[in-house]
């Protein structure tokens, strides 16, 4: 089969090869991939940022149909539709598993990360960690929320934002735009966009966005957020610097909070006094639980939450990991492989 695999010496650290997957193992399950999203995670560990895994099939946005199942499985069937997400397994026994947290699980095995993922035309899962799509949901939609729906879908949730509040978004890419559309359409949220490109600001207004934001060109984010508000009640920063962090604190107003989603590697500046003084909470989300994902599908299945996916050849493929690297892509780029095409 054709498989996205890393290696450092080629074109964005990507390349297209032939592999041959192993035999299934027990509770284990056979997936024909129909999509696979890229993902600035991707980036990340195809760059090597979290460790060498050269070799390593890339994806954990991959949608695709069960073909075959070991036999202990009864959690699938031949012909499910299911997702090939970023969380592939925990360990089920410990504290974060048995609280429902079980992406924080000291165990937790990744997709296109610490096992092979879902760029490729064939994919082994866990089987009770696929988690089924639902009937209505385009699955090329379906892929954008495996990842970046169901990241900014629990963002909001740990944001405990309310019905008529303001949350403020930093970052209005991949990731950004879908947190746009469920806090405006499931959490009935007054949303404020923040980028500093103006047609991703452009897109967060038709998608929703009550307010938006070009620190550029408008000036300070916080300081506008805090003249014309008071302040957000919440802030979710999905996007990768320090600059945005650091302004999401200063944007909410006293007893808000601020959820840390993108992955800079640089530190973000806290100010200890106003963090006493005026109980701010700040708090990481790491991606979403299976339930999570259940939901965050069904959204996306009822119309409310509508991922803006393209389609790519998987010939293109080192050409969209360039894109994204720019940061030139508008919504998220998925690899169709049922339109197989490479040369």
């Amino acid at each position: 089969m054709k498989a996205v695999v890393v290696n450092p010496n080629a074109k964005s650290n990507i390349e297209v090869i032939e592999k041959e997957l192993r035999p299934l193992k027990s509770g284990e399950a056979l997936v024909d991939v129909e999509y696979c999203g890229v993902c600035h995670t991707d980036l990340h560990v195809a760059a090597g940022n979290f460790g060498n895994v050269e070799g390593r099939i890339l994806g954990h946005e991959g949608i695709g149909i069960v073909s075959q199942i070991a036999d202990d499985v009864t959690s699938l069937k031949i012909g499910d539709r299911v997702s090939i997400a970023w969380m592939f397994h925990s360990c089920g026994r410990c504290e974060y598993c048995t609280t429902g947290r079980e992406t924080f699980c000291r165990n937790v095995q990744n997709a296109g990360y610490s096992v092979d993922g879902g760029k490729a035309e064939q994919c082994i899962v866990a089987a009770d960690y696929a988690v089924k799509v639902p009937e209505g949901l385009n699955p090329a939609q379906a892929s954008s929320i495996t990842c970046a729906g169901v990241t900014t879908y629990k963002a909001i949730k740990v944001a405990d934002i309310k019905a008529g509040q303001w949350i403020v978004i930093y970052g209005c890419g991949g990731l950004g735009n879908l947190a746009i559309q469920y806090a405006k359409h499931v959490f009935n949220a007054k949303v404020i966009a923040v980028d500093i490109n103006d047609d991703k600001l452009t897109l967060a207004k038709e998608i929703g966005a009550d307010m938006t934001i070009n620190p550029i060109t408008q000036g300070d984010a916080d300081q506008l957020i805090q003249e014309q508000i008071g302040g957000a009640h919440a802030a979710v920063v999905t996007a990768v610097s320090k600059a945005a962090f650091n302004s999401a604190v200063n944007a909410v107003r006293t007893c808000g909070k601020v959820v840390a989603v993108g992955l800079p590697s640089e530190t973000m500046d806290l100010n200890i006094p106003r963090l006493v003084l005026d109980g701010i909470e700040v708090v990481g989300s790491l991606v979403g639980t299976r339930r999570d994902l259940e939901e965050a599908f069904q959204f996306g299945a009822e119309g409310k939450v509508v991922p803006i996916v393209k389609t790519r050849c998987l010939h293109e493929v080192q050409d969209v990991f360039e894109e994204m690297e720019k940061g030139k892509i508008q919504g998220r780029m998925v690899i169709d492989f049922k339109q197989h095409s490479y040369r």
